[in-house]
C-alpha cells in the first residue's frame, strides 16, 4: 500500500457524544475564563497606549477597578488544564478523518474549517474585540486613532483565534506524518487497546511525555512567554505540551472514541471518584509549591522545575478527571447540551467580542466585581450562542461552523 493511499481505521468508530459534550463544557469555560479576566485580583491597570509594552492588554482587554480574589483560583485552574484538554479531544478524531479522506482532502477540509474562520476571527473579530482597550486610554482619539496604533504594533494580535491556527498547524504535522508512514496512527494506538483495563498506565505516558517536552522549555523561556508573528502567537514554553497531547489525543482516537481509554463501561470512568480527588489533590499539591517556591523560582532552576512538574502533573490528572466524569455521567442525550455541541465552535469565535464590550459597559456600574463577572459570563455566552444558532442557519457558515 502506497503512502498516499488511505489506510483503514482500525475501528469505525460511533460518535462518542461525551466527547462532545465535554469540547462545548470547555468551551463555556473559556468564556467564564474571559469573563472574569477584567475582575482578577493581579490584572494590571489599563495601558498608556497599545504600543508601549509590556502589552498586557492582549490578555486583559479591559481591567475594571473592582476585584475579587476567587477569579485568581478559578483562572488558575483553567490555565492548569483546558487549552491541553481541548487540543487533546481536537486530536481524537484526526486518524479517522486521514484514514477515510487521506492526507490531501484531509488538509483542504481542515484549511476551510479552520484557516477561513481564523482569518474572520483574527482579522474583524480581534480588533473588534480589543477595541474597549483603546477606549480605556485618556486620550484616546477614536477609531482613527485606534488604527494608527493597532498597525504600529508589528504584530496583529488575534486573541483566542490563536488556538484555531495552532490546531491547523498540528493537523498539517498530523498528515505529514500519515504520507511519511502511513500506520503510524493505527500502530500507536493499538498501544492503548489495554488503556479501559489500564488507565493509569496511559496516565503516567501522557505526563512523562509533558514533562520531557514542557519543563525544560519553561525553564529556557519561563512560563510567561510568547512568541508572536503577525496573527500567528503562542505560548512558547507550551508549543511542544500542546503537541503531545494533540498527537496523544491523535493516537488514542485512532484506536476507537468509543472504546480503550474512552469506554464508556472503561476503569477511568467508572473510578471517575478517585480521578477528581486525584486531581485536586494534584492541584492542592502544584499550589503549594508555587506559594512555597514562587519567589524561589528566579533564582533556584530546581524550584522552577518543581513549580513545572507540578503543572505537568496537575494538568494530565484533571484532564483525566474531566474525562472519566463525562465519560460516565454524559449517557443520556441533553437538548441543550446538543445545542451547545453544535454550535461550541461558533460561540468560541465570536465571544470575545461580546466579553470585552460587556465588562467595557460595566466599567461605571457600583456593582461588585463577582455580580459583574457573572453578567458579562451569562450575557456574553447567550449572545454569543445566539449569534452562532443564527448565522449556522446560513449554509455556507454551517458547513465551516
Amino acid at each position: 500500500m502506497s503512502a498516499t493511499q488511505p489506510v483503514p481505521p482500525i475501528q469505525a468508530s460511533q460518535y462518542n457524544f461525551a466527547l462532545g459534550y465535554l469540547r462545548a463544557f470547555l468551551v463555556v469555560l473559556v468564556v467564564a475564563h474571559h469573563a472574569a479576566m477584567a475582575y482578577h485580583p493581579f490584572a494590571p491597570p489599563p495601558p498608556a497606549s497599545l504600543v508601549t509594552q509590556p502589552r498586557w492588554w492582549t490578555a486583559f482587554p479591559v481591567v475594571d477597578p473592582q476585584r475579587w480574589g476567587g477569579f485568581s483560583l478559578l483562572v488558575g485552574f483553567n490555565d492548569v488544564f483546558f487549552m491541553s484538554l481541548m487540543f487533546f479531544l481536537s486530536g481524537l478524531f484526526v486518524w479517522n478523518g486521514l484514514a477515510k479522506k487521506g492526507a490531501g482532502t484531509f488538509l483542504r477540509d481542515r484549511l476551510l474549517r479552520l484557516g477561513l474562520p481564523f482569518l474572520v476571527a483574527a482579522g474583524l473579530l480581534a480588533p473588534l474585540a480589543y477595541y474597549p482597550s483603546y477606549l480605556q486610554i485618556s486620550d484616546h482619539t477614536g477609531v482613527a486613532g485606534f488604527m494608527h496604533q493597532w498597525l504600529s504594533l508589528g504584530q496583529w494580535p488575534a486573541g483566542p483565534a490563536w488556538f484555531i491556527w495552532l490546531l491547523l498547524a498540528f493537523d498539517c504535522i498530523a498528515a505529514l506524518l500519515f504520507l511519511l508512514v502511513p500506520r503510524w496512527g493505527s500502530a500507536l494506538g493499538s498501544l492503548t487497546s489495554s488503556a479501559d483495563r489500564k488507565p493509569a498506565r496511559s496516565f503516567w505516558a501522557l505526563a512523562a511525555i509533558s514533562a520531557v517536552v514542557y519543563i525544560p522549555m519553561a525553564l529556557h523561556f519561563s512560563s510567561l512567554a510568547w512568541t508572536a508573528i503577525g496573527p500567528f502567537s503562542f505560548q512558547t514554553s507550551r508549543i511542544f505540551h500542546y503537541l503531545a497531547y494533540f498527537l496523544i489525543g491523535v493516537d488514542v482516537g485512532a484506536f476507537g472514541t468509543n472504546r480503550g481509554l474512552l469506554a464508556v463501561d472503561g476503569k477511568l470512568a467508572r473510578r471517575w471518584t478517585l480521578w477528581v480527588l486525584a486531581s485536586l489533590a494534584a492541584l492542592a499539591l502544584t499550589t503549594s509549591v508555587n506559594i512555597v517556591g514562587g519567589a524561589l523560582a528566579y533564582q533556584s532552576k530546581l524550584w522552577a522545575a518543581a513549580i513545572y512538574a507540578g503543572f505537568v502533573l496537575s494538568c494530565a490528572t484533571t484532564c483525566f478527571a474531566f474525562l472519566a466524569l463525562f465519560l460516565r455521567f454524559a449517557r443520556s442525550r441533553s437538548k441543550w447540551f446538543d445545542s451547545l455541541s453544535t454550535n461550541s465552535y461558533a460561540i468560541y469565535l465570536v465571544h470575545y467580542a461580546f466579553v470585552s464590550w460587556l465588562q467595557h459597559a460595566l466599567l461605571p456600574a457600583s456593582l461588585p466585581a463577582l455580580a459583574k463577572a457573572v453578567f458579562v459570563f451569562g450575557g456574553a455566552l447567550a449572545l454569543s450562542w445566539l449569534t452562532a444558532a443564527t448565522i449556522r442557519r446560513i449554509p455556507a457558515v454551517a458547513r465551516l461552523v
